[in-house]
């Protein structure tokens, strides 16, 4: 009994977990668009496009207290080297206004949460 019990728990946080994540995915997408950012020209949310996937990058930063002000950072100014073996080294093109700061910032901690 226990064993059923186990699986059936098991199954049950993974539907949640799968639904809570693909709430997320939307999410992300939603803020991107709203931002009238070019994200989606580059990233995707769980395949390599020109940059790396965004779980990709909530796993890389996961448990990085700085990763957010980091990765605004990286965003804003642009850059590479973090992802050369994705990108084969084609640079981040920076964002200086377009989305805002305030926008990426939604953004970068919705791809955290991924």
């Amino acid at each position: 009994m226990k064993a059923i019990f186990a699986a059936v728990t098991a199954t049950t946080l993974l539907a949640i977990s799968s639904a809570a994540q693909a709430d997320v995915a939307s999410d992300t997408i939603a803020l991107v668009k709203a931002s009238g950012g070019d994200c989606m020209a580059c990233h995707a949310i769980d395949k390599k496009v020109v940059g790396p996937a965004w779980k990709d990058v909530s796993t890389k930063y996961k448990g990085d207290a700085g990763a957010h002000e980091m990765l605004v950072a990286k965003i804003i100014k642009g850059g590479k080297g973090n992802w050369d073996k994705i990108t084969g080294g084609v640079a981040m093109t920076p964002h200086p206004s377009k989305p805002s700061k305030e926008e990426i910032s939604k953004i970068v901690a919705s791809i955290l949460k991924l």
